[in-house]
C-alpha cells in the first residue's frame, strides 16, 4: 500500500529550540507510521502562513506542526486562506501550547507523534477576526500583551514565568478602555480592563472555564469581560470570581455566541493566539463551525 504524504512545519526556534534535538526521533515515527515525511523549517514570524497558503488540494494528505501556538495559527491561517481541506497534526514544542492542553494533546514530542500516527481525528471551529483567524482566543486588555512582547529568548528561558513578568510589568499601564460589544442577543458598552472571545478551555493562563461551559465544536465562543471595577472591594470580587471560576460575579460578563462585533477600538492592541494583531473602528469576530479537521490522542 502506498504511503500517506505528510508536511511536517517545523519551528526550529519554538519553546527552548527543544525540537532540534527530537527532529530525527519524530520523522522516524511518522515514517515508521506510513508516512512520507517533507520537513519545512520556519525561517521567520509568518513564514508558516506563506508555506500553508502555498498547499495545493491532495497534496498532502496531513499537515504537522512543531511549534506553539503562534506557529499553529500561522498554518491554520495559511490552510484557511488556500481553502484546501486537509487533516492537521500538531506536536506542541512552545512554551504554554494553551490550546493544546484542553485537547489533552501530549506535552512529551515523541508521544505527540505517536498520537499523529495512531490517533482520532475530530473537528474543530475556528475564528474569523476580520480577515485574520485564530485558533483558540482573540484577547485585549490586561496582560494580552506579555503573549507577544516577552522576547523569544526570555520565553526560552523562563517558561511561563516570562509572560508572568511581562504582565506584572504592565500593571501600571493598564487604563480602561471603552468598547461596544453587540452579539446575537445582546449589546454591552462600558470601560473594560480585559476581554477575550475564545474556543479553549482558559485564555493566557489567567482566566479558566469549567469544563461544562465549553465546547470546541459546537459553533460558539466564549466570551468574558472584565469591566473596569468602581473600588478595590470590587477589583477583589473580580479577581476571586476568576480564580473559583465564578463568572457570574459583579464587574464579569460571560456569555455564549456565534459571532460578535467590537466597535470604537481603533487604537486597541489584540492578540490572536499570542500574536499580535492591530484594532479598528469596528470589528466582526465570527465563529467558523467545524472548520479544520485535528488528529488528537485517541479517547
Amino acid at each position: 500500500m502506498e504511503n500517506k504524504k505528510l508536511l511536517l512545519i517545523v519551528n526550529p526556534k519554538s519553546g527552548r529550540e527543544k525540537m532540534r534535538g527530537q527532529l530525527l526521533r519524530v520523522t522516524e515515527i511518522l515514517s515508521k507510521g506510513g508516512f512520507d515525511v517533507t520537513v519545512y523549517p520556519t525561517k521567520a514570524r509568518g513564514d508558516g502562513t506563506v508555506r500553508a497558503a502555498k498547499i495545493k488540494q491532495n497534496e498532502f494528505d496531513r499537515v504537522v506542526v512543531c511549534g506553539g501556538d503562534g506557529t499553529l495559527n500561522e498554518v491554520i491561517t495559511g490552510l484557511m486562506q488556500s481553502g484546501v481541506e486537509c487533516t492537521l497534526g500538531y506536536i506542541p514544542s512552545g512554551t504554554l501550547n494553551e490550546w493544546s492542553a484542553g485537547l489533552h494533546i501530549a506535552r512529551d514530542i515523541p508521544s505527540a507523534a505517536k498520537d499523529i500516527v495512531n490517533g482520532e481525528m475530530v473537528e474543530l471551529d475556528i475564528g474569523k477576526f476580520g480577515d485574520k483567524y485564530f485558533s483558540y482566543t482573540a484577547s485585549f486588555g490586561a496582560f494580552t500583551e506579555a503573549s507577544y512582547s516577552a522576547p523569544q529568548d526570555v520565553k526560552n528561558v523562563l517558561g511561563q514565568a516570562a509572560y508572568f513578568f511581562e504582565g506584572i510589568k504592565s500593571l501600571g499601564n493598564i487604563k480602561p478602555i471603552h468598547l461596544k460589544f453587540t452579539a446575537d442577543d445582546r449589546e454591552i458598552e462600558g470601560d473594560f480592563l480585559f476581554g477575550a472571545i475564545s474556543n479553549s478551555m482558559s485564555v493566557g493562563g489567567i482566566v479558566k472555564f469549567n469544563d461544562a461551559n465549553v465546547e470546541l465544536n459546537d459553533g460558539l465562543f466564549e466570551v468574558v469581560l472584565i469591566k473596569n471595577p468602581a473600588n478595590l472591594t470590587e477589583f477583589q470580587s473580580i479577581l476571586d470570581g476568576i480564580i473559583r471560576q465564578d463568572l457570574g460575579r459583579k464587574g464579569l460578563e460571560f456569555f455564549h455566541t456565534k459571532a460578535i462585533t467590537v466597535s470604537g477600538g481603533k487604537d486597541v492592541s489584540w492578540t490572536l493566539d499570542g500574536e499580535f494583531a492591530e484594532g479598528s473602528d469596528e470589528i466582526r469576530i465570527e465563529n467558523i463551525h467545524s472548520a479544520i479537521k485535528l488528529i488528537v490522542p485517541e479517547s
